[in-house]
């Protein structure tokens, strides 16, 4: 059975960030405690939460006596950065602490703003609390100030002239500059659950502010905007609005919905550590060889955009450091997807990334190369680099003869079988084995080969 709503003539907030009237600085807006509200904005903006009770997830940071809701509720000190997903809630935080008493608010946008902006409300800011009156600083994606604007911040920050909350949907780790992270509190926002999202639209249906019971909406068209949410309350509630509005008997149903949004979200950014996350996931579930869950991070870092010759280069890495010598033609395979993507490109090249995650989450794993160098390269880094045989050296060059270069060596290819035994490493490392095969695919043949080699090599 479906839920019914409508489209209400209320006010609600208005679709800039925070349009109020009051004392203004050049760089932003005073919050007074009430908010305006205006019934041409967004449905996602109208469903704001006006306070602590309409919020919907975040539970975990929102407990009695958390910093955050301390500093919602007007009595915490230290400066955030909220950092999460879009839709998760960050810009209603921002919208609740505007409203705690005894602040002023001022909000800038990292989109827009430059020094000479931060720089004038921290100036306001520091002439305010002579007069005992602290201000709040709002920076919306603060991620896209640049380093010299971060810094200009920090003084501000350290001597608590202005209240810091920052919002990012980028790892702060990767975004934000030393100095200005240790100074704040950094506390990640989590993307809604589909509960929190139903609850949400559920909400906007009935709710006055929203679509106030005149829309009838199915529920299977409630599991769709659900799902292609992505744990994205805005996004969830823009698709609700945009079927409504689409409606011609005021029904919304999953037709509607399908009509009315084209696609889902991807949480994917590239710039950011969904980068980093997506592709790591990506190579694990290959090394684990989960193909199911491979092939579905391959498709989102293709939807999201990546760089097809990012996927390639990852994907001709893991090859020798995950498969190896289990299946050598893992790497040819990987290589040619790199070479399809360079000569064809997208879309096509997609079959040959799709059909290289095939092939290395199925192939047989071996870590064996990786293990092989890393033990060779940490000798070499302990100093154990001894001199090269006599019989090894170059003796294509005059005088070499003199020096006792090349004399002795024995030429493989003079020998019935091509393997005969001489010293081949320097003194210091005779008999030290830095490769040692496994029994998994090609290396269960390989590996009897290899001590059957040293065997005859060693002249053991």
């Amino acid at each position: 059975m479906g839920v019914s709503g409508s489209l209400g003539n209320v006010q609600v907030v208005s679709e800039s960030l925070f349009d109020v009237p009051g004392d203004t600085a050049a760089s932003g807006h005073a919050i007074d405690d009430v908010v305006r509200r205006d019934a041409g904005a967004p449905l996602a903006v109208r469903m704001r939460p006006a306070s602590l009770d309409e919020v919907v997830g975040q539970q975990r940071l929102l407990g009695p006596g958390s910093p955050l809701r301390r500093l919602i509720e007007g009595s915490g000190a230290a400066s955030v950065l909220l950092y999460g997903p879009p839709g998760t809630g960050k810009t209603t935080l921002a919208s609740l602490i505007s409203q705690s008493t005894g602040r002023r608010f001022e909000a800038l946008s990292a989109l827009s703003a430059g020094v000479k902006e931060v720089r004038v409300v921290i100036d306001v800011a520091r002439r305010r609390l002579t007069t005992g009156e602290q201000t709040v600083l709002f920076i919306d994606e603060v991620h896209r100030f640049s380093k010299t604007q971060q810094d200009a911040l920090l003084a501000a920050v350290e001597n608590r002239i202005v209240l810091l909350v920052a919002a990012t949907t980028e790892n702060p780790s990767f975004s934000v500059v030393s100095p200005l992270l240790s100074r704040s509190l950094v506390l990640q926002l989590q993307s809604l659950t589909e509960a929190d999202i139903r609850l949400v639209l559920a909400r906007a249906i009935g709710d006055p502010r929203g679509l106030a019971d005149e829309y009838t909406v199915t529920d299977a068209a409630l599991d769709h905007i659900v799902r292609i949410a992505g744990g994205d309350a805005r996004r969830a509630l823009t698709a609700l609005e945009a079927s409504a509005e689409s409606s011609l008997d005021g029904t919304v149903d999953v037709d509607l919905v399908e009509a009315s949004v084209d696609r889902a979200a991807v949480r994917y950014d590239r710039a950011g550590d969904q980068h980093y996350d997506v592709i790591s996931a990506f190579i694990k579930s290959i090394r684990g060889s989960d193909v199911d869950a491979a092939l579905h991070y391959l498709a989102r870092m293709l939807s999201a955009g990546e760089d097809p010759r990012f996927i390639a280069r990852r994907l001709m890495i893991h090859a020798s450091e995950d498969i190896g010598m289990a299946d050598p033609t893992a790497l040819q395979t990987a290589t040619a997807a790199a070479q399809v993507v360079q000569l064809v490109g997208l879309p096509e090249a997609r079959l040959a990334l799709a059909q290289a995650t095939i092939h290395l989450a199925t192939a047989p794993k071996s870590g064996a190369v990786t293990a092989a160098l890393g033990a060779a390269m940490a000798d070499v880094a302990a100093g154990k680099a001894g001199a090269v045989p006599p019989h090894l050296r170059d003796g294509h060059y005059a005088g070499a003869a003199a020096l006792g270069n090349a004399k002795g060596y024995k030429f493989p290819h003079n020998d019935r079988d091509g393997v005969l035994g001489q010293q081949y490493p320097p003194d210091e490392l005779i008999g030290v084995d830095y490769y040692e095969p496994t029994d998994h695919g090609y290396e269960r043949e390989v590996g009897p080969r290899v001590h059957k080699l040293r065997r005859i090599v060693r002249g053991r």
